[in-house]
């Protein structure tokens, strides 16, 4: 087993099985998986900033088990924030401004390649209202991205007549992601808790459906999503979270949650895109 020692702003972090493949389709090695996180740190950071973090660890790669975690381990270092939260006392880590890049060089070494948060914030130890509304568009085969950009550019104009201007993301999975900041004073989300910012994407969801029969399903039934997209409006639980933009995403490919823009999803072009991909649009690579 090779480890050695880097330092990432002040802080030495042990790092072992840089060599270790973790997309063996690939070829992606641990290695690149941490620095991918280290150049993103500044976005990521920025998605994830005082969330409380749900990682999903691959710990021998993608080919091999994963699992979900909420509790920072036993061993991690001090100046990881955390925050204890929920009616099981889980010690999240919480990223403040200051700590991203060595906290998520960190990660890295577990194995974390998801990064999951909800859609509100917490200060100290009280969460704030939620500051965005999430709709997820997962298609059921033989329903792709084609397809999911036809409801997202539907749910645009609907949450456009609210007054909630959206932002696309593609899911690194099968789908597409929308997100809609909620502003504090806005006449739709002034106060809002999330079963309100839940029942706003219900509504929208059901909308949906209503206007795009064929294409659309707002129920979870698996019996009814072959062929169509899964509007998901239940991630704007308060319990609930989602995948960060510009985590990383365990499937086969190094793919990435990863920001688009309207002009893409117009032009009707979409691909999930990788690691490789999201730092050479960044001006990253």
């Amino acid at each position: 087993m090779s480890a050695r020692s880097v330092e990432v702003d002040g802080h030495t972090i042990r790092v072992t099985n840089l060599d270790r493949v973790m997309y063996p389709e690939a070829g992606t090695t641990k290695a690149e998986v941490l620095q991918y996180l280290l150049a993103v740190a500044s976005l990521l950071g920025t998605e994830v900033r005082d969330r409380l973090l749900t990682r999903r660890r691959w710990p021998h790669g993608v080919a091999e088990a994963s699992f979900y975690e909420k509790n920072l381990p036993r061993g991690a270092p001090e100046w990881i924030p955390t925050v204890t939260a929920g009616r099981d006392a889980v010690r999240y880590p919480v990223l403040r401004d200051g700590t991203p890049r060595a906290a998520l060089a960190w990660f890295a070494q577990l194995g974390v390649l998801e990064f999951h948060v909800p859609q509100w914030r917490i200060v100290g130890d009280e969460p704030l209202p939620p500051d965005r509304l999430v709709i997820d568009l997962d298609p059921g085969p033989p329903a792709g991205l084609a397809e999911c950009r036809e409801v997202a550019l539907a749910a645009r104009d609907a949450l456009d007549a609210l007054g909630l201007p959206t932002f696309p993301v593609l899911s690194g999975s099968k789908g597409l992601q929308l997100y809609a900041p909620l502003p504090d004073e806005g006449p739709v989300t002034r106060g809002i808790t999330p079963d309100g910012a839940s029942e706003v994407a219900r509504s929208l969801a059901s909308a949906l459906e209503e206007g795009l029969p064929e294409l659309v399903v707002s129920r979870m039934t698996r019996s009814l999503r072959p062929g169509k997209v899964l509007v998901d409006w239940s991630q704007n639980n308060g319990s609930k979270t989602t995948i960060a933009p510009y985590s990383p995403r365990g499937t086969a490919l190094p793919h990435v949650a990863a920001p688009v823009t309207w002009a893409e999803v117009e032009d009707g072009a979409l691909q999930q895109l990788t690691m490789t991909d999201v730092l050479a649009r960044e001006g990253l690579g």
